[in-house]
């Protein structure tokens, strides 16, 4: 029988046991043994960590953009040795497929690195008092970018490599130092993804991995008067809770969505198909950018709903390490929830198209026809492999439904006028709209933003570099 790997926390640039002698068990989605222990760190490390990134902020601040790039370019380098192992991590620890999960830590190479470009070519500015009426020449304002002090990054189970660097890279070559907070399935990636900072030679303290119960540590965090600024991505309910705790400490929070893909009647549904299947099932739809209704002309649902029952019947399902699409939930809990937006559906007088098999927390890819606005799958956000279809006799039915949500991260419009994209893009309440794509975060150097209960404050590197440092006026009297 293999031993078990105990893991370290990762105290102020220390592998370390938490003084709690405490650790938590973490267990493979799929493979449903434990995998692995990570420390349940206590609120006196926390104090200890928050102390020693502020005492190692400042001089990693007055390093040059240059300097501090060269850090990042070398984890970088050590993450992409480390691609095969992280890999596999990601496969047992949160059941993602081994391709999607090498493509994952890939991308974060490129992430990091084009994190360190962007920084370099972020310039201050210069204003002149004789600029406005009244003022005088002989002002001159220098506007330059200066850090936050500590950023606390929290990151979620479905990312857990590329969410967390997306935080961590820009908040250093912003000048701070960080504080990461992993989710607790999703840990051991985290951890591991740190080892390959730790390579790089980071200055001691200048970050933390604090793994631990969020009862125990999450809102001591939060509330802890050494954070200046808080990067979280996670459920909605989660961010609430977050904003609530947090006073006066800047915040972007990623959270939850109900992605509605919108079908005028003109749409290309061979297009259309491939990409809602796509959207809604890649990693069983445990994405906050999955296609999560589909609103369909009526004149067109029949052909939609036969091209995607076509479609979703030919995904594969099962476990991770055969490369299929559609993967064990992260949980049973998460499973039974999945289930019951399932079944409250069909006792309304939903239509199943396919699926409704379950195996454990593996559930086959369903979808759902004649869903209604009565039935909680029309609103929810399921978190799982479940699409339901509401019939609409107009854009603008469309339009009111998909407005309706209390989420507003993205939305798909699949129709050949351009006018009408732009006239429904123009007029969702959402952060972004695809034209003729499905919903999804990037590329990187995109704005990713949701409105409403899908988050606050804008991500993307650039607009994390931004977040995540402040403006500071220097005015020279030059008489």
């Amino acid at each position: 029988m293999d031993v078990l790997t105990t893991y370290q926390a990762y105290l102020a640039g220390n592998w370390q046991d938490s003084d709690s002698k405490r650790t938590i068990e973490i267990v493979s989605p799929w493979q449903h043994q434990p995998i692995g222990r990570v420390q349940a760190v206590t609120q006196d490390e926390v104090d200890q960590a928050i102390q020693q990134a502020q005492k190692a902020q400042p001089a990693w601040a007055s390093l040059s953009l240059g300097e501090r790039g060269a850090y990042l370019n070398r984890w970088a380098d050590h993450l992409d040795q480390s691609a095969d192992d992280l890999a596999i991590s990601v496969m047992n620890e949160v059941g993602k497929n081994y391709d999607d999960a090498k493509k994952e830590v890939l991308r974060t190479v490129d992430l990091i690195r084009y994190t360190v470009q962007e920084a370099l070519h972020m310039h201050g500015q210069s204003v002149r008092g004789d600029g406005f009426p009244g003022g005088s020449k002989e002002k001159l304002g220098i506007v330059e970018r200066v850090p936050l002090g500590v950023v606390l990054a929290i990151s979620p189970f479905n990312y857990p490599v590329n969410l967390s660097a997306s935080k961590i890279a820009p908040a250093l070559m912003a000048g701070n130092a960080v504080i990461f907070k992993p989710a607790t399935q999703g840990s051991i990636s985290g951890i591991k993804m740190i080892e390959t900072l730790d390579q790089a030679g980071l200055p001691k303290g200048l970050i933390s991995l604090l793994t631990g119960h969020g009862s125990e540590i999450g809102d001591y965090l939060i509330e802890h008067p050494g954070i200046n600024m808080v990067s979280f991505t996670g459920s909605t309910q989660t961010g609430k809770h977050l904003s609530e705790k947090s006073i006066m400490v800047p915040m972007v929070l990623e959270l939850g969505g109900k992605d509605p893909a919108i079908v005028c009647e003109d749409a290309d549904l061979d297009v259309t198909a491939k990409n809602i299947i796509g959207g809604a099932f890649a990693y069983s739809g445990q994405r906050c950018t999955a296609v999560k209704r589909v609103l369909v002309n009526d004149q067109v649902a029949d052909k939609l709903v036969e091209k995607l029952k076509s479609g979703v019947e030919g995904l594969s399902v099962g476990n991770p390490d055969e490369d299929n699409t559609i993967v064990p939930l992260i949980d049973d809990k998460s499973a039974d929830f999945v289930q019951r937006l399932i079944d409250d559906a069909l006792g309304k007088g939903a239509t199943l198209v396919t699926g409704n098999h379950r195996q454990e927390n593996l559930l086959a890819p369903i979808l759902l026809d004649h869903v209604t606005q009565d039935m909680d799958v029309a609103w929810v956000e399921p978190f799982g492999p479940v699409l339901p279809i509401i019939r609409v006799h107009s854009d603008e039915e469309a339009l009111r439904i998909a407005n309706k949500s209390q989420f507003g991260l993205q939305a798909s419009v699949f129709t050949k006028d351009l006018d009408e994209a732009l006239e429904l893009a123009g007029k969702l309440q959402v952060g972004t709209v695809q034209v003729n794509g499905r919903p999804q975060r990037g590329p990187d150097n995109f704005p990713f933003l949701g409105v409403k209960a899908s988050g606050m404050g804008t991500q993307g590197v650039h607009n994390s570099i931004l977040s995540m440092s402040r403006e500071k006026l220097t005015v020279m009297n030059l008489k």
